[in-house]
């Protein structure tokens, strides 16, 4: 128990550095861009006026809401201050709607789109990577190559080519947008077919990307394990083949299961280039409307809710890992 403390402490530890280096790193890089975004909101509110001392006094007026007037130290505590209260700010592109507001209503599309298609693309490519490494023969012929293919398409160039084929060419599936743009989000019938017919695409074009890298990374895994002496004892002992091939596949699917724990935390990160070329309204779409905008909280606030998954995703392994792994266990008890 003293060796689960020790460990475990250590990685807390980490966790609350890392952490605190983030919420610097989040705040200062925004805010490095070059352009004044009090600027751009002044340019929309004072269209019309030829009077300098108006529109400076619209400008003096924001600086002072948003703080951009005050020392970035000065900024930074106050940033800090409202964060522990649940407050990330106001957008200075879709002012006055508060940053929290407008990634609640974009976190729960990319959720829903990305976190089914990581786990069925992690199911099927384990799968299908196990049996190439087991099977064998014209199975591994065809399937390694293909899943070789996918795996080096990037998720935006699968996006694109889905886009191109089933949008453009053959005019089966909508162009962009998560519904139809001349509806309003309700639970009626309509809506939701819209929804699902907006969702194939971004769906897929996740799904086919992560069964190819899984299946690569599970049929070398598993071909590795296969040939161990540990596997070649068991046979010579008359173990049941059967049993040794649950052994071998559990030991091959460690390393999948930080592949899938990283891709979990970092999946509002990681696909969103294929939200942005469907203009699919989730967190993918608000970071980069807000990098357009220079709109300083937006960005940490989407960047803020990337990194605070990829943190949770890597601890909860690490934790995991602690029971599941002999090796980590051993290591504790030293």
């Amino acid at each position: 128990m003293k060796g689960y403390r020790k460990y475990f402490g250590k990685k807390i530890l980490w966790f609350v550095i890392t952490f605190i280096a983030a919420l610097l790193l989040n705040f200062i890089l925004p805010r490095l861009m070059p352009g004044d975004p009090v600027s751009m909101i002044v340019s929309k509110q004072a269209q019309g006026l030829t009077e300098a001392s108006a529109v400076k006094a619209i400008y003096d007026n924001y600086a002072r809401e948003f703080g951009t007037n005050r020392p970035m130290t000065e900024q930074f505590v106050t940033y800090i201050g409202n964060l522990f209260r649940g407050d990330m700010g106001t957008s200075f592109s879709q002012y006055p709607r508060k940053v929290a507001d407008i990634i609640g209503d974009a976190v729960g599309w990319t959720l829903g789109l990305q976190f089914p298609a990581i786990i069925i693309g992690w199911l099927l490519g384990n799968l299908l990577g196990a049996l190439a490494a087991y099977i064998r023969k014209g199975f591994d012929k065809v399937l390694m190559p293909v899943s070789l293919f996918f795996s080096s398409v990037p998720a935006f160039g699968m996006a694109v080519v889905l886009l191109v084929i089933f949008s453009i060419n053959l005019k089966i599936a909508p162009v962009s947008g998560g519904y139809g743009f001349d509806m309003i989000p309700n639970f009626s019938w309509n809506f939701i077919m819209s929804v699902l017919q907006h969702y194939q695409l971004p769906f897929w074009s996740i799904v086919i990307i992560a069964i190819g890298g899984q299946a690569v990374g599970m049929r070398s895994m598993s071909i590795y394990e296969l040939n161990a002496d540990y596997v070649k004892y068991a046979r010579f002992l008359g173990i049941k083949d059967r049993k040794i091939v649950g052994y071998v596949f559990r030991n091959a699917m460690l390393p999948q299961v930080t592949g899938l724990a990283l891709s979990l935390g970092t999946m509002i990160g990681g696909a969103l280039v294929a939200e942005i070329i469907f203009s699919y309204p989730g967190l993918g779409t608000t970071m980069y409307q807000g990098i357009k905008m220079a709109d300083y909280p937006l960005i940490s606030g989407t960047t803020l809710i990337i990194t605070v998954m990829v943190l949770v995703a890597t601890f909860i392994l690490d934790i995991v890992y602690g029971f599941i792994d002999p090796r980590v266990k051993a290591a504790q008890f030293e």
